[in-house]
């Protein structure tokens, strides 16, 4: 398995983050998350049902006063002082709320009862602070005391049951009895009734986080295995030998990484197979020109009459023209390779053409060659870099110059078609007619590299046209070699997929 290894940053050496650790962070971060919303639904719900157990407390106790019978002689007058200042005795907690607030589970109920109008009971001495009229049923009211005001959640009932004997022989022989009780406790009592709630789901929960850290971590670590299996598969590939990855994987997402991979590991082998035949090219083409040096410096220095030793040294002045042009082309397409990664702009290829061909107008003048430009009237641009297409095209016009007899005929011509395609050849009329067609970059059989009938071998090339086929692939166009149209026998061009400006040319 390839380990992670430290990669250079702006400040120094930054040490490759683990992918177990993010994905554990990610997901306990999430459980984190996932206990914070439980801890606000709980205490949400415990506030909720602490204030339907409160306001059920209250209701039930206003029904148990109001049914329990009354009488003048039970009833104790206001302003009695064992009641209305009542001293509350502290009392035994049963064992089950031993540990919690007392205010939440045995609250202080406070109450005041009325007969006919006539307050007969006021537990904690609140009828001061007690607003008039009442309504009935439930409530909440700030009642103030001592300059502060306090809430209160009260229930008000009453009930008309029930007759009693009139204190008076002047009233009337029978009448209802309207009584009417009131209970109210302290709010508050409802939020500690709630946070205890709250705790008593929260604190397991909470409890059980540090083991729920645990186990996602071993199981991240367990869920990486394939991972790892394939980690290490991959580094056991050997790209030259044409090895890929098993296709079928045991989980989809690895499927997916291997079709990529396989996919990068055949465009590897393409590009190696394109390097090994580039090298074969440049080995063959430099083998040529060094033969021949070799043999005419024998020729030179054997010949036995001045005129055959000049033959022989113009022989070998010809053989490092040769081998000098094929290095120029290395220099170009290691050129080439720099500058395909600077930013492109918009090219007038009918301009570059004008350039290119004026250049090469004294060589084919020295050949016995003509050569020609066909171009519109209007500009055609090409989004591109202007050097490597003119050095592309000074590579197609040399070598159509170069590698073919005098009295070839030579055109350099830019075109757009009517799919908007634009189109930029070089073709001539010499021999070695082909037809084949070069496509998504991928040069097929190529006999131009074969001498011509009637001349010496010429080097360069195949390393000429590797060169204008890594350009196209660089500027997005397309390598395409064919026989051409007629009185042509063949024709090397670059074609765009679109013309991107058109301007008329003044």
């Amino acid at each position: 398995m390839a380990h992670p290894t430290a990669q250079p940053g702006r400040t120094g050496t930054v040490q490759a983050r683990s992918l177990w650790r993010y994905l554990w962070a990610w997901a306990l971060g999430a459980v984190v998350a996932l206990w914070l919303l439980l801890a606000g639904l709980s205490y949400s719900t415990g506030h909720l049902e602490a204030e339907e157990i409160s306001d059920g407390l209250l209701v039930s106790t206003a029904q148990m006063l109001l049914a329990q019978p009354w009488s003048d002689s039970a009833l104790v007058p206001v302003g009695s002082p064992s009641l209305s200042e009542p001293k509350p005795q502290p009392t035994e907690l049963p064992a089950g709320l031993h540990g919690h607030t007392d205010k939440a589970y045995v609250p202080d109920l406070h109450v005041l009862m009325w007969q006919d109008d006539r307050l007969v009971w006021d537990s904690h001495g609140m009828q001061a602070q007690w607003p008039s009229p009442l309504v009935l049923g439930h409530q909440t009211l700030y009642l103030t005391e001592q300059g502060q005001t306090q809430e209160w959640r009260v229930y008000v009932a009453e009930s008309r049951a029930g007759k009693v004997s009139p204190p008076s022989a002047n009233a009337q022989a029978d009448r209802p009895v309207v009584r009417r009780v009131a209970v109210f406790l302290d709010p508050s009592r409802r939020e500690a009734l709630a946070a205890d709630i709250a705790e008593h789901i929260l604190l397991p929960a909470l409890l059980f986080l540090p083991m729920v850290a645990l186990v996602l971590a071993s199981a991240m670590r367990r869920g990486l295995l394939p991972l790892k299996h394939l980690s290490s598969k991959i580094s056991a590939l050997d790209v030259d030998a044409g090895q890929t990855l098993m296709p079928l994987q045991p989980f989809q997402e690895l499927g997916v990484t291997v079709q990529a991979i396989n996919h990068l590991v055949q465009r590897l082998q393409e590009e190696i197979a394109r390097e090994r035949r580039f090298a074969a090219d440049v080995a063959h083409e430099l083998r040529t020109p060094l033969t021949a040096l070799v043999l005419q410096a024998r020729l030179a220095r054997d010949a036995a009459l001045p005129s055959e030793q000049a033959q022989a040294l113009q022989a070998v002045e010809q053989g490092a023209l040769q081998a000098g042009r094929i290095l120029s082309q290395l220099l170009d397409l290691a050129r080439a390779h720099s500058l395909s990664e600077e930013q492109s702009e918009p090219v007038d290829l009918c301009a570059l053409a004008q350039g290119v061909v004026a250049e090469h107008v004294a060589l084919a003048h020295a050949l016995g060659q003509d050569i020609a430009l066909e171009a519109p009237a209007h500009a055609l641009t090409v989004s591109g870099q202007s050097t490597l297409l003119a050095l592309a095209l000074r590579n197609l016009v040399d070598n159509a110059l170069r590698h073919n007899p005098s009295g070839t005929y030579v055109e350099v011509r830019i075109a757009q078609d009517g799919q908007g395609q634009v189109r930029l050849s070089v073709s001539d009329d010499g021999s070695d007619v082909v037809s084949d067609v070069v496509s998504d970059g991928a040069m097929l059989g190529t006999p131009a590299s074969a001498p011509m009938a009637g001349h010496a071998p010429q080097a360069g090339l195949g390393i000429g046209l590797t060169l204008v086929e890594r350009i196209a692939q660089s500027q997005g166009a397309q390598f395409i070699r064919d026989t051409g149209t007629p009185p042509f026998g063949k024709r090397f061009a670059l074609v765009w997929p679109a013309v991107t400006n058109r301007t008329d040319r003044t």
